[in-house]
């Protein structure tokens, strides 16, 4: 128990309870003590040896210290409780208030005023009614290669940060949901480490800057969300004397509660260069009465900071100079949890109502009450908790299980929650269905808080509980795996400990690390079962594999860098925005603003190089929204030509055209005439169009479930990946293709407007997935058939198109569909194509095109039997192999062996079939392992073990696998009979020795 909280006891309480010595001691207990309110509560404590007379700082300090009870401060510093006699004693309200609320199973209802969705409302009108405008948060998949998922608030403000984009307001306030792993072992065991959370922010742009945000933050902290100014300290970087002029004479904090701090805890940058500035941050102090002499801000047991103010006010040079910014930005993050938190006056972030009711349910499941639950189960719960959060939102943002990138993430995240539901004890979907899921359920219980946060969840709804169900089902197989797995390695562990010159079993760190990475289990769990079969872990080994786990996790997901690199980077904050002008023209004279070669700018360029060129405006397209850039040419006031064959967009809006310079010399400030080439450009129009009239028919056939997830528009085919758990049907993609080519055939003129963003979604135009989108948008419609955001080109009339066919429908990750089609041109060309193949089999099989079909599949009946005829004689092959091995057994006392090599002419069926003849001519004392190659880098091993053998201890399944690793392989079956694999043939001689030696050995002893 910390000093502080002995310390708040004895001055509350006085030092003890007086004037109950005429009671005996049970009565006073059950009378006076509210920890002890009934006759059985007060006998632990007499049990523990505390007598009531003058016992008050002892007695409250072994229920504070018990694990149920914590002190909390109240607002109401004291209560007085009556005894028997009158006598009045002082006990300090927290722990009255937490033995009162573990006398109930009932939850204190919060106040409407401050749960989780008022703060986050209060929060935007608080600064709304200060003239920022609210903006809406950002997707969690952002717009920006530096990054996996979305961070934090600022990051879709990063262009206008870098100077990269012009500001659409000068200051704003938005309410971001984020993602963050780097902690992910912390979650539920800190009282406030997330991977999900919401943060809360305001900024300005070249606005208003340190004066106004420190006055801003401290009255929303002291005036709109009434915090006891006594429980406020706020940190300042160590040499920012500004920020602590304003905090004492413009805030009123008085001296001793602002603490400088470090470079490390108090000055914000992203990168080696770029912006960068001081920061300040408020704190709020849980156990004030701890005093304010050397305070430690960073003691999370005490303080919990809620509100980060970032001055952006300096450039990071190349040489680490600071150099004051022209326009200085204001970056703040308030923790939406955190803040709940406080307000809400509960011990940790997860009991706030923005988690609890998550948990609650979960408990429910498991048939517990979180407030019952032990501590370990109540980490599990906000495990879940959390993590079903995170789940929920990235998949309803378009992310995917999988074992790459971001779908990686969403994976581990989900098999952290079904593992922590089996450790409660969750069995199937909870509800009485053992083969179900239960993440489905829970999810519900998130999707129907999400209302608030991000519409989109609820329209999503199905596709999450879709994907959830699917992965909960597949990783519990995974977990059975996985249980096979360590057996089979405590097996190996104890065979190696037995070894000359061995010590102890042992299973290695990577091994525990990779059954906790890749099948779920708890290094607990490994640990337990280990040791019951007296095998011990590598724990230090285990914890450098998750170090590096988490050095990696920290590289890849938690930085924001907010510079561009080289060149570009300098070039985007002193160029213009590339003016486009290709909706309405194909053509245009323009200026050359900017000039790279090999990656660094110049002035001129001469023939043959390869360029990069920025103009003022430009019909070229660039790459976006899935559609890939123009090809064209730039001409040089006839003296000479670049051939542009791609355009990116970067910064925000300069559209970086590359090409080769074919002839003559090009010079920065020079014009251009920029040249689109049309044919592809219609083949991209034509492609792009048919994009949008796909995921109408797939929306049409399929339902309105389906939902875009990765698109590419090029000159050759288009490509759309979507939501759904199974394959296309062959009928579906009949009707689909009817549907487009009766839309192309109605020869539809599309429409398109621009409108703000609000309006756009309330028309019911669909987002295009991954796009990031301004306050004002470009709609795209074909009346009566689509509607979407789209900012790429498109034909006039869907006549244009010609015609649409789909070429392939295939899964490339779990739950993800991909359809490659053609339209336009493209789908001319392929029609030709086609049907100059028909016409060329009709041509070699002497029929009509018509007749195709049934000739090909005469022929495939053909090829069948003829292959079945080979099978069958191979298998003969086999057995008559076999027998002769069989013939001549090698004798161990009564157990007879047969090992050896079939042919590679013997398929693997046959080589199973060879085992068990001669198993059955050695009968019950027999033991067989065949084994044979089959080409290059393929191994076959076959075990077949009578009912003698297996009495032996010797178990097929375990003893192939270990043969099969000796030839880089593995496997494993039933004890009696199995089969493994490998893929170096050069090491079976050596395998079937092995298996050999160990066979007599270990029945020999047997004999």
């Amino acid at each position: 128990m910390f000093a502080g909280q002995k310390a708040a006891i004895r001055t509350a309480a006085g030092g003890m309870v007086t004037n109950f010595s005429s009671m005996s001691s049970t009565v006073a207990l059950s009378e006076a003590c509210k920890f002890c309110l009934t006759a059985s509560k007060a006998t632990p404590c007499l049990a523990k040896g505390l007598s009531f007379m003058g016992l008050g700082l002892n007695h409250a300090m072994f229920h504070l210290s018990s694990k149920k009870t914590s002190l909390r401060p109240s607002r109401r510093p004291v209560m007085w409780i009556r005894n028997f006699s009158g006598t009045f004693a002082l006990i300090h309200t927290a722990a009255v208030e937490t033995a009162k609320e573990e006398q109930t199973e009932t939850r204190v209802p919060i106040d409407s005023s401050v749960t989780g969705d008022a703060i986050r409302r209060r929060f935007l009108e608080f600064y709304a009614s200060r003239a920022h405008k609210i903006l809406p948060g950002s997707s969690l998949v952002p717009d920006d290669p530096t990054v996996l998922l979305t961070i934090a608030g600022m990051l879709q403000f990063k262009p206008i940060f870098l100077g990269q984009a012009p500001r659409q307001v000068p200051r704003a306030t938005t309410s971001q949901k984020c993602i963050r792993t780097n902690d992910i072992e912390n979650v539920g065991r800190t009282a406030r480490h997330h991977t999900f959370f919401e943060m809360l922010g305001n900024f300005s742009f070249g606005d208003y800057f340190k004066k106004d945000a420190i006055k801003w933050a401290w009255e929303l902290a002291t005036e709109e969300f009434k915090l006891p100014i006594d429980r406020l300290w706020v940190s300042i970087f160590q040499d920012d004397d500004e920020a602590f002029t304003l905090w004492r004479d413009e805030a009123g904090v008085q001296e001793n509660r602002i603490l400088r701090m470090g470079e490390e805890d108090n000055f914000w940058s992203s990168g080696s260069t770029g912006p960068c500035g001081p920061c300040s941050e408020l704190y709020y102090d849980f156990y004030p009465e701890r005093g304010t002499e050397n305070v430690d801000l960073g003691d999370d047991s005490r303080f919990i900071e809620f509100y980060n103010l970032v001055f952006m006010q300096y450039n990071r040079k190349e040489d680490g100079a600071l150099e004051p910014l022209r326009n200085k930005n204001i970056d703040t993050g308030l923790g939406l949890e955190r803040l709940a938190q406080i307000l809400q006056k509960v011990p940790n972030n997860y009991e706030t109502d923005l988690i609890y009711p998550i948990m609650e349910y979960a408990a429910n499941l498991a048939g517990l009450t979180y407030r019952d639950a032990s501590e370990n189960s109540k980490t599990y719960l906000k495990v879940i908790g959390d993590h079903s959060r995170a789940v929920v939102y990235l998949i309803s943002d378009g992310v995917t299980p999988s074992n790459i990138g971001r779908g990686y993430i969403v994976r581990r995240l989900i098999r952290r929650v079904v593992r922590m539901g089996r450790l409660l004890g969750i069995k199937g979907d909870g509800q009485g269905d053992i083969d179900g899921a239960f993440l489905p359920a829970i999810a519900k219980v998130v999707i129907d808080m999400s209302s608030n946060v991000d519409p989109d969840v609820q329209t999503n709804s199905s596709r999450i509980f879709t994907e959830l169900h699917k992965e909960e089902i597949r990783f519990v197989q995974t977990l059975e795996r996985g249980e096979k797995l360590l057996e089979q390695l405590l097996q190996d562990a104890l065979a190696q400990a037995i070894q000359p010159n061995s010590s102890q079993a042992v299973l290695s760190g990577k091994d525990v690390f990779m059954l906790y990475d890749t099948f779920g289990f708890p290094i607990e769990i490994t640990e337990e079962v280990a040791a019951e079969r007296g095998v011990s872990i590598d724990r230090k080994g285990f914890e450098a594999e998750m170090e590096v786990q988490r050095q990696q996790s920290q590289a890849a997901h938690n930085t924001v860098k907010l510079y561009a690199d080289g060149a570009l980077g300098d070039i985007s904050s002193k160029v213009p925005l590339t003016e486009f002008l290709g909706y309405s023209t194909l053509q245009s004279s323009s200026n050359i603003v900017a000039l790279l070669l090999k990656g660094l700018p110049v002035t001129h360029a001469p023939e043959g190089s390869e360029v990069e060129i920025i103009l003022d405006q430009t019909p070229f397209y660039a790459e976006s929204g899935g559609q890939i850039g123009d090809n064209g040419i730039l001409s040089i006031s006839g003296t000479g030509t670049i051939n542009i064959t791609d355009v990116q967009k970067i910064a925000g809006g300069l559209f970086l055209h590359k090409g080769i310079v074919q002839e003559g010399t090009i010079e920065i400030g020079g014009s251009v005439d920029a040249v689109v080439n049309s044919r592809l450009r219609q083949r991209a129009q034509a492609h792009h169009t048919a994009t949008h009239l796909l995921q109408s028919a797939l929306k049409k056939i399929i339902g309105d479930e389906v939902s875009q997830a990765g698109s590419l528009v090029a000159f050759d085919r288009l490509r759309f990946d979507f939501n759904l758990s199974r394959p296309v049907t062959e009928d579906e993609i009949s009707k689909i293709e009817d549907s487009i080519n009766e839309w192309i055939g109605m020869g539809v003129s599309l429409q398109t407007r621009v409108m703000t963003l609000t309006d756009a979604k309330r028309s019911g135009a669909i987002a295009m997935f991954g796009e990031k989108y301004g306050e004002e948008v470009r709609v795209v419609e074909v009346p009566g058939i689509s509607l979407e955001l789209c900012g790429g080109t498109h034909v006039s009339n869907t006549s244009e198109i010609q015609g649409f066919r789909i070429i392939s429908e295939q899964g490339i990750a779990s739950g993800v569909r991909r359809i490659e089609a053609v339209a336009g041109p493209a789908f001319v060309e392929y029609a030709i194509a086609r049907d100059r193949v028909v016409r060329q089999l009709s041509s070699l099989l002497k029929v009509k095109a018509e007749d195709l079909p049934a000739r090909i599949s005469v022929l495939l009946d053909d090829i069948r039997s003829v292959r079945g005829e080979a099978s069958s004689l191979q298998a003969k092959v086999a057995m008559m192999k076999a027998e002769v091995l069989g013939n001549s057994p090698l004798f161990v006392g009564s157990f007879r062996l047969v090992v050896g090599v079939l042919d590679s002419a013997v398929d693997v069926d046959s080589l199973r079939t060879a085992a068990e003849h001669v198993s059955k001519m050695l009968g019950d004392m027999g033991a067989v392992v065949l084994g044979n190659s089959m080409g290059e880098g393929k191994v076959s091993i076959v075990a077949s073990f009578g009912p003698k053998v297996v009495e032996q201890g010797l178990n097929a399944g375990k003893f192939v696998g270990m043969i099969a690793r000796i030839c880089g392989g593995g496997g494993g079956g039933r004890p009696n009979f199995a089969q493994a694999g490998g893929k170096m043939p050069e090491k079976l001689p050596e395998a079937l020795q092995k298996a050999k030696d160990e066979l007599q050995l270990t029945l020999s002893k047997k004999s």
